[in-house]
């Protein structure tokens, strides 16, 4: 039987199938026994970053950059079991965890943002974000998915349709524009108190040259000339002004004009873009809506292909356990027919170590004999030689003499010249006819000059020369 122990790190899950399981086992470790499946799944939170192109109630396009961060519920078992069911067949941080999220956040966020004007949506961000994640987290729960944090960035107008940067110039047009009013306002201002000073200094010039008409009766005509030539002069002024006024009049008149046409323009391109947009819009909910048909048939191709592989997961494990056991009973068969063989050949090995442990012992004690004997002889050999005085020659010749060296060598001698016709030589001493002369002593001098011819046959046949104390070599036949 294999089985295995597995152990999930801190941040991860063992989701377990098969084997008397019917569901789903999540576990932080457990024995993974044959027949079951198991798969290690990751909980920490990934950070998902998006563009959300929506459109507000007008019709007007905008970007809604946008980082969530969402990972698996882990505050219910039911949270886990769904997100285990959603992430099994990928990873996730695959595409089809990616595109489901952003699938669910697009969808929330331009449906809400349909519902809105433009100015609510750029007013009412706090809200609009708030509204947003309750959308999209109800549709996460599905999935047991938990939105951790999420940031949503300022709004980005799309390319061709620059509603946000119009209105920015807008209001900084509209502030420039006040500001000149102002400037112009203030400019006005300042020339009326100036013309009301001087006119108040006249006045009081034009009171005290009547006051002095009264008392000066001599200049009447003067102070009448005097008052006339103020009242032009106020006349004139007041001509001035008005002549002042009316031209700012007309230039405020052509400027608000101006304005009113650029504000038309304005007004018509955004019309038509807004349209253009619309068509571009409509082209993309077809496209996306094409897409999540041809999702829809993948996720019931995938269901039903995902099913078929557990059955052939299941069938392929059952298989895999009847073999497993026929090959543990081969295997402990095997081991048996084993065993025997093992006990069968260490009796043989012990037979004959027990053999070789006796030859050992046989060949250590004739050893043994071997050198006690060598250390005798050579005792036996240095008591002769001390006896003949350290003299190895005569120590030579006892050996051989005492060995039967000498007989073995005539045997020898003898053996090799059978079938042969050696040289036979055959000598007298007797030097004439008187045998009996001399006696025994005779006979021994007999013998004595017969050994002298005899080592020289000897010598002659074998190459062997006598021992110095026996005699030597004659050096000629009369020697």
């Amino acid at each position: 039987m294999v089985f295995f122990y597995r152990v999930a790190r801190a941040s991860e899950y063992l989701a377990i199938t098969g084997f008397q399981i019917k569901d789903i086992k999540l576990a932080k470790k457990a024995w993974i026994f044959p027949g079951q499946s198991c798969t290690v799944f990751d909980i920490s939170p990934v950070n998902y970053t998006f563009e959300v192109q929506a459109m507000s109630a007008e019709k007007l396009p905008f970007v809604l950059p946008a980082v969530f961060t969402i990972g698996p519920r882990v505050d219910g078992e039911d949270s886990l079991l769904r997100y285990a069911r959603l992430i099994s067949p990928h990873d996730k941080l695959s595409n089809h965890v990616k595109e489901l999220v952003q699938g669910v956040i697009e969808g929330e966020t331009r449906v809400l943002a349909a519902s809105m004007t433009m100015e609510e949506i750029f007013k009412g961000t706090k809200s609009f974000k708030e509204e947003v994640f309750e959308k999209v987290q109800l549709e996460l729960n599905q999935f047991g998915l938990l939105i951790y944090n999420a940031n949503v960035k300022q709004l980005v107008d799309v390319r061709g349709h620059e509603y946000f940067s119009y209105l920015g110039q807008k209001t900084q047009q509209e502030a420039a524009n006040q500001a000149k009013v102002d400037v112009a306002e203030a400019k006005m201002k300042g020339e009326i108190g100036a013309k009301t000073r001087d006119g108040q200094t006249l006045q009081n010039a034009a009171k005290i040259d009547a006051e002095t008409k009264i008392y000066s009766t001599n200049r009447q005509g003067e102070g009448k000339k005097e008052e006339i030539k103020v009242k032009a002069e106020v006349k004139v002024y007041e001509n001035k002004r008005e002549a002042e006024v009316a031209e700012a009049n007309a230039e405020l008149a052509m400027k608000k004009a101006g304005w009113a046409r650029k504000a038309e323009v304005a007004q018509v391109e955004a019309e038509k873009a807004v349209k253009l947009r619309e068509a571009e819009l409509q082209m993309e909910v077809e496209r996306r809506n094409a897409l999540t048909q041809t999702e829809k048939f993948k996720a019931e191709c995938l269901s039903k292909a995902l099913v078929d592989y557990e059955m052939k997961v299941q069938e392929a494990n059952w298989e895999l356990y009847k073999k497993q056991k026929e090959a543990e009973a081969l295997l402990y068969e095997q081991q048996k027919v084993a065993d025997g063989q093992k006990a069968v050949a260490e009796a043989a090995f012990f037979s004959r170590r027990q053999a070789a442990d006796g030859e050992l012992y046989a060949k250590k004690k004739e050893a043994e004999g071997l050198v006690a004997l060598a250390e005798a002889q050579g005792a036996y050999l240095s008591t002769l030689l001390g006896a003949l005085g350290g003299n190895y020659t005569a120590l030579r010749d006892y050996l051989m003499i005492n060995q039967g060296m000498y007989q073995d060598i005539a045997k020898i001698n003898a053996n090799a010249i059978q079938g042969l016709q050696p040289k036979i030589s055959v000598w007298t001493n007797s030097g004439g006819d008187n045998k009996s002369e001399g006696g025994a002593m005779q006979e021994l001098a007999g013998v004595y000059r017969m050994l002298p011819p005899l080592f020289k046959t000897v010598h002659e046949q074998t190459g062997m020369i006598p021992p110095t104390w026996m005699g030597a070599l004659p050096q000629t036949s009369t020697e």
